[in-house]
């Protein structure tokens, strides 16, 4: 998983470990003194399952790198001054306490970095077709949390504080 050079955005699929650091690193920009960083990890339970012991991702690769580039897209639309985006998913098997998932955004101000980090991770999981199998001591299943995929320009920030 190498960083692209000369681009303030980086979307990935891969089965290969998402490396936190050097995510964290690549966002990194001198314009930039905030950098807020997601990692969606793998857990040891799920709804009704206690003993999960496996998570296994299956994506519809075609179709995830133009929704991350489209989520991405959106993010500059509501906030024009974040400088660096990665949003990027892992396939395949993942132990306990890897990442599954990891979204970072740098901008010059902090609330920026967190609204638009928050708004990648949301919109990640309910446009991007990726899915996940939890594997536990008797068997296994597709997560029951799944939800339907939706297009990108249809969802909005989530408001904090809504007044």
């Amino acid at each position: 998983m190498l960083p692209p050079q000369n681009v303030d955005s980086w979307v990935v699929l891969t089965a290969d470990e998402l490396q936190i650091g050097e995510i964290y690193d690549w966002c990194l920009h001198p314009s930039c003194g905030a950098v807020v960083l997601f990692s969606g990890t793998a857990r040891d339970h799920a709804e009704g399952r206690d003993d999960v012991s496996l998570l296994e991702y299956e994506a519809y690769e075609e179709h995830v790198e133009p929704r991350l580039e489209a989520i991405v897209t959106e993010m500059r639309k509501l906030w024009p001054d974040i400088k660096r985006v990665v949003l990027a998913h892992r396939t395949g098997p993942l132990a306990i306490g890897e990442s599954s998932v990891v979204v970072a955004v740098s901008s010059p101000h902090r609330p920026e970095a967190f609204e638009a980090a928050r708004f990648g991770i949301d919109t990640l999981k309910a446009t991007v077709p990726i899915w996940k199998r939890e594997v536990w001591k008797d068997g296994e299943d597709w997560a029951l949390a799944a939800q339907d995929i939706t297009d990108v320009g249809s969802l909005q920030p989530v408001e904090e504080n809504p007044q």
